[in-house]
């Protein structure tokens, strides 16, 4: 053998070896990762997904790869939680790795890792305590915001009253009032339902969650690099949420020209005196892009979250009207015609308590929950989840799991009953997420949900044109944020 032979056989053999190492340890890694579906070249596992269910076609995917497992968003790895325990493992007893906020590109454009809901940990851990504190100063969870609640209840009915039993679409009214309750804390006044600018600014939240949740709101997701620069729908969301901040930063500008420092009339006036009082310090986070991002990440989750929810749970009632007559029944024993619900009611009223759970779990709203990022390389349920990985914790497979709820794909009340039709309580209702990052706003929520629908059912009877049998309570987009079907009804004065 002469010696280009010898050289050619002996690269071939190096070569072999190397190609042969470079395999053994990409499986070996890859093995550690969790399991999951094989990505296609550039979209990843982007078309194996229900863009109009996906928190149903993830649970689908955990049944061959099991409660965590990866999947692709064009070439990022993503890790997918599925099911009660798996989540609560997370988001509790390992919260400090997975405690960072996932990068969610249709929103960085404008929260820049500012504010409450879409914040890096370290903005995070300086507003949430703020926020809170503030909101409650201002009356939320307290006395004072029930009644501002029960106030708005009052326009709301006559709202209603006014449409003269004609079929209508209930989205801005629901928003209108939903809105004007977190408005009265954030902003320190109320709108009225005629109010040109009002619609403007509840047009483009709604069209935003909307765009949002469409096949073009994933692509932004997974290709915000290029989608971008190219003409669509998506361009659209940009615009709607730079109008919102636009709106919101003119309101500051207006606190800004009348604050009296002793004398704070909203959430805004409060954020502007700690801004004074923190001035001197040049690494505070009490600065001017940290209120507006707060104020507009209040502002949206106070008016949508709510509106949606009351708006999906009008469509279940009008689909099953043998519950809304047992809501009728509970509240006429309990309250009668005249007296006002307030929120002492709740406890006296188990089966009103246990639908409106029950609207919350199966309407699902936040599908996918916002995502997480591991803080470090973590063992997690026998796989290696690597620093930096973006984790969704599903939502929709905490509040349809099977071994929590007895038939989680149907509405059932019974979900949240005893044998003797009293209340109870169950650890996988988690709506608004579990462990440090739960909505701050959680307990507003819960009185408004159920003073806005106890006022309603106690004024009026909901009718629809359509069968019950032909209404479709499926979600018409369930990625961001579950939205239901565009449906009119008519309220009846009882």
């Amino acid at each position: 053998m002469d010696a280009s032979v010898a050289q050619t056989v002996f690269l071939a053999a190096c070569l072999s070896c190397f190609l042969f190492f470079f395999i053994w340890r990409t499986t070996y890694q890859r093995d550690k990762l969790p399991p999951g579906p094989i990505p296609l070249p550039i979209i990843g596992n982007l078309m194996q997904m229900n863009s109009k269910n996906i928190g149903k076609a993830l649970m689908k995917m955990s049944e061959k790869y099991g409660p965590v497992f990866r999947i692709y968003f064009g070439s990022e790895m993503v890790v997918i939680l599925n099911g009660y325990e798996v989540v609560k493992e997370a988001l509790i007893n390992q919260a400090e790795v997975f405690n960072e906020r996932g990068k969610m590109p249709v929103f960085d454009q404008v929260f820049q890792g500012f504010g409450i809901s879409f914040a890096n940990e370290e903005n995070w851990k300086w507003m949430r305590p703020f926020s809170l504190m503030t909101l409650k100063n201002f009356g939320m969870g307290k006395k004072g915001i029930e009644e501002r609640i029960q106030e708005e209840s009052y326009f709301l009915v006559e709202q209603f009253r006014n449409t003269k039993e004609l079929p209508f679409d209930p989205t801005y009214f629901l928003s209108q009032a939903t809105s004007n309750v977190i408005c009265s804390i954030v902003f320190g006044n109320r709108f009225e339902y005629d109010d040109s600018e009002f619609h403007l600014l509840l047009k483009m939240m709604n069209e935003s969650i909307r765009l949002i949740s469409s096949f073009w709101g994933q692509l932004y997701d997974v290709f915000s690099s290029i989608m971008k620069y190219l003409p669509g729908p998506h361009n659209e969301i940009s615009q709607y949420l730079k109008g919102l901040e636009e709106y919101v930063v003119k309101k500051v500008k207006q606190n800004q020209e009348t604050l009296d420092s002793n004398n704070p009339r909203d959430f805004i006036d409060s954020f502007l005196i700690k801004m004074e009082e923190e001035k001197q310090h040049s690494s505070s986070h009490f600065h001017m892009k940290n209120l507006v991002a707060t104020v507009l990440s209040i502002f949206f989750a106070g008016t949508e979250t709510m509106s949606t929810t009351l708006r999906y749970g009008f469509l279940i009632l009008l689909k099953y009207p043998e519950i809304e007559e047992k809501l009728h029944e509970e509240i006429d024993h309990v309250l009668g015609r005249e007296n006002s619900p307030c929120l002492q009611d709740r406890s006296k009223m188990p089966y009103t308590n246990a639908v409106i759970h029950e609207i919350q779990r199966f309407c699902d709203l936040l599908p996918l929950n916002l995502p997480r990022e591991t803080i470090r390389d973590i063992q997690f349920q026998g796989y290696t989840i690597p620093k930096g990985t973006r984790v969704f914790p599903s939502l929709h497979s905490v509040l349809w799991d099977p071994t929590k709820f007895s038939s989680p794909e149907s509405f059932n009340p019974g979900h949240f009953l005893d044998e003797n039709g009293s209340f109870k309580k169950n650890d996988a209702f988690m709506p608004f997420s579990t462990g440090k990052h739960i909505c701050l706003g959680e307990g507003l929520a819960r009185m408004e949900l159920f003073l806005f629908l106890v006022s309603i059912l106690q004024n009026f009877t909901l009718k629809s044109d359509v069968h019950p049998k032909d209404i479709d309570i499926s979600p018409a987009l369930s990625s961001f944020v579950s939205i239901p079907q565009i449906y009119k009804l008519s309220f009846l004065p009882r």
